[in-house]
């Protein structure tokens, strides 16, 4: 992952509809939802959830299916673990005496 796609992943997530959305969708993973049940959900309107979901897609945070006359919206779960790679790749690296001790404290790899 780069700064630009990171950035880009960023942006997409900065509207608190946007992560509302992306929180409920990792909760039904790996099944996902459609469109009805998400702004049903999170009581958004419809044309209003359209417009946030399509961000996500072009963002690639969600991927969506057809099934039938319905779209199925899923989590990119492995992008958001490859952004979460991407922020902690270089953690403790200027102190690896005090790693051990951020390790602990946060479990981070």
């Amino acid at each position: 992952m780069d700064k630009r796609h990171a950035t880009k992943i960023f942006e997409s997530l900065a509207s608190g509809i946007r992560l509302d959305v992306f929180r409920l969708l990792v909760k039904h993973a790996p099944t996902g939802l459609v469109a009805g049940e998400i702004a049903s959900i999170l009581d958004l309107p419809p044309n209003n959830l359209s417009f946030h979901l399509k961000a996500m897609s072009h963002a690639g945070l969600i991927n969506v299916t057809q099934e039938g006359r319905y779209q199925r919206y899923r989590a990119h779960l492995t992008l958001m673990q490859t952004l979460i790679d991407y922020l902690t790749a270089e953690c403790c690296t200027a102190d690896s005496e005090l790693c051990f001790e951020a390790n602990k404290a946060s479990s981070c790899p």
